[in-house]
């Protein structure tokens, strides 16, 4: 059985295909008692685009439950965080073994990752296919 990530939180638009929701991403603390006295506890709002072909059994401001699977969520930590670091390392080692020159290394590690950012744009449709939500 695969584990499921859930957040509740509130349909803000739908539009063709697709369902914004609405939800509030919080920290571990943020569930504590006291979490508002000592100033650790951090939440966000953040807007996820759902794309389904039932929309029209939603509403704006209807209360829903978005959820994915953990290989979705480790898929895209790897896309976004795994591999822009394993290039910028990777490039930085080998420019600074060639060239010796740190201030080059790094900026050649820099813009190591130019081009990853450009082909996870030109990419994107193909990667929203991949990294599903879905509405219970």
């Amino acid at each position: 059985m695969q584990e499921r990530i859930s957040h509740s939180g509130i349909v803000e638009s739908v539009s063709d295909g697709c369902v914004n929701v609405r939800i509030l991403q919080t920290s571990a603390c943020a569930a504590c008692k006291v979490a508002g006295y000592c100033h650790a506890a951090e939440t966000k709002e953040k807007i996820v685009e759902v794309y389904c072909s039932n929309t029209a059994s939603y509403t704006t401001g209807q209360e829903v439950v978005v959820s994915t699977t953990g290989s979705v969520a480790k898929r895209a930590l790897l896309l976004g965080f795994g591999v822009p670091f394993l290039a910028l390392v990777g490039v930085l080692v080998i420019v600074l073994k060639i060239t010796g020159n740190e201030g080059l290394s790094a900026l050649c590690g820099l813009a190591a990752l130019i081009p990853y950012y450009i082909i996870l744009y030109l990419c994107r449709d193909r990667i929203r296919r991949q990294l599903t939500f879905y509405l219970e």
